[in-house]
């Protein structure tokens, strides 16, 4: 890579490439520069070749649904003729050793309040553990609800706004959140499907070094990674909030009201483990003490909720026939659990604690399940030092803090990236190539209004 650059942009997830995407068929004339070995971000989708009876099989170890129905990753998917498929069947519950589906699910009905209070109450803003503090309601569902809150948003109660979880919750019914897709091919071809166009409109991609520091003033950049330093006339910086917070990057001058807005904001922690096994053992292998109505629908899982176990929810690829259990937990649990498995310094803990979990809710041995197990799959993106965390959340106070961040500054320095989003869709893949696209047209609008 050499010359002068229209736009250099830091990272190469879902923002920077839907943004490096755009500007190059502008006719900029764009480097994209990515820390890691592989473009995708927190979209790390492993693929495994054909063994033990198995065909071969993708496993996402960061992001893995389209939630809803986006018209970003929608339009995506449709232009790379990507098979897309519904996440379908039965969704059940295991409390206090009984069986039952997950009815009317209690924490919905207290965000659903929680939403009604706000609205006669414009600009308020509280954690959601002080508003449960503020309007109890019993115990059973404020657990619920709490443990939602966390578990969904990775997030901490003591930390997370009302105010952003309601903008949150009304972005999410607009597109039909509820409904949960799965990419056949693997997320990271949609990821792939934008690099490919980005360099055939002549973007110039460099993976492998990460940026250390970047010099800036009007009209100037000046960009330093591992193995080379680039100029150009501006710079998107689309890196996760962790690694902003964190201060991975030297920026001189140093661009004092944005970093201050990113620390406003958080970023979550997950644990998620991917097990796969030799069979469906949930479908084939029932206990004899399992009514035979719940019999029926763990031929058909979809969702598994164990809220007194850790980890607490899981999730098949059904209507795939994989033999597959995503384990998930989110929030303070899962810094927890982080914490507990490195002070025992098992490196093997983390799987045999969901296999521990999985032989008390059906009923078979550690061993029995143990030995059904093929193989288990994790990233910690917590320890990650190109992620520092999982996605981010809003806190208390700083609902503005997003749309702060999304401020050019002296048209140098342009942010992109989840975190910055305005619509309410934190977290989400969606998200981040809608302020890549976002970012882009900042840059083409000023572009065309000075002429460069």
């Amino acid at each position: 890579m050499q010359g002068e650059y229209d736009v250099i942009i830091v990272g190469a997830g879902a923002a920077g490439l839907a943004a490096g995407a755009r500007l190059a068929k502008a006719g900029q004339r764009v480097a994209l520069l990515e820390a890691r070995d592989r473009i995708g971000g927190r979209i790390f989708t492993r693929r495994l070749p054909a063994a033990e009876g198995h065909a071969p099989m993708c496993i996402e170890l960061g992001a893995e649904f389209i939630h809803g129905m986006p018209p970003q990753t929608w339009s995506l998917v449709g232009q790379a003729k990507l098979s897309a498929y519904e996440l379908e069947g039965s969704e059940l519950s295991f409390v206090n050793g009984a069986w039952a589906p997950p009815v009317n699910h209690p924490a919905m009905h207290v965000i659903s309040d929680m939403m009604k209070w706000l609205e006669g109450r414009p600009g308020c803003d509280m954690s959601f553990a002080e508003y449960l503090a503020a309007n109890p309601t019993d115990a059973a569902s404020a657990a619920a609800a709490a443990n939602y809150v966390e578990g969904f948003n990775a997030a901490d109660r003591n930390r997370i706004g009302i105010a952003a979880l309601a903008v949150q919750q009304r972005a999410e019914d607009g597109i039909d959140s509820d409904r949960i897709f799965h990419i056949a091919e693997g997320y990271d071809a949609v990821m792939n499907f934008l690099a490919a166009q980005f360099r055939a409109d002549g973007g110039e991609l460099a993976l492998g070094g990460a940026v250390r520091r970047i010099e800036w003033r009007r009209g100037s950049v000046r960009v330093e990674c591992d193995s080379e330093k680039l100029h150009g006339r501006r710079a998107l910086i689309t890196v996760p909030l962790g690694v902003l917070q964190a201060d991975a990057i030297d920026f001189a001058p140093r661009p004092t009201d944005i970093l201050a807005h990113a620390q406003r904001l958080a970023m979550g922690d997950v644990v998620r483990v991917v097990l796969l096994f030799r069979d469906r053992f949930w479908r084939d292998r029932c206990a004899p003490s399992i009514p035979d109505g719940m019999r029926r629908k763990l031929a058909d899982l979809s969702f598994l909720f164990t809220p007194a176990e850790v980890p607490s929810t899981w999730w098949t690829p059904n209507p795939a026939h994989t033999p597959m259990l995503t384990a998930w937990i989110g929030g303070t649990k899962a810094t927890e659990l982080r914490r507990s498995i490195a002070e025992g310094s098992d490196p093997l803990a983390l799987p045999r604690r969901c296999i521990a979990t999985l032989a008390r809710v059906f009923e078979l041995s550690f061993a029995e399940v143990q030995n059904l197990l093929v193989s288990w799959h994790e990233h910690d993106w917590s320890a990650d030092p190109y992620s520092r965390g999982a996605y981010s959340y809003v806190p208390a106070g700083a609902l503005d803090a997003p749309a702060k961040l999304t401020v050019p500054v002296e048209d140098a320095l342009y942010f992109a990236g989840e975190h910055t989003d305005i619509t309410g869709h934190w977290g989400t893949v969606h998200a981040a190539i809608g302020t890549g696209v976002r970012a882009a047209a900042q840059i083409l609008a000023v572009r065309d209004s000075r002429g460069g």
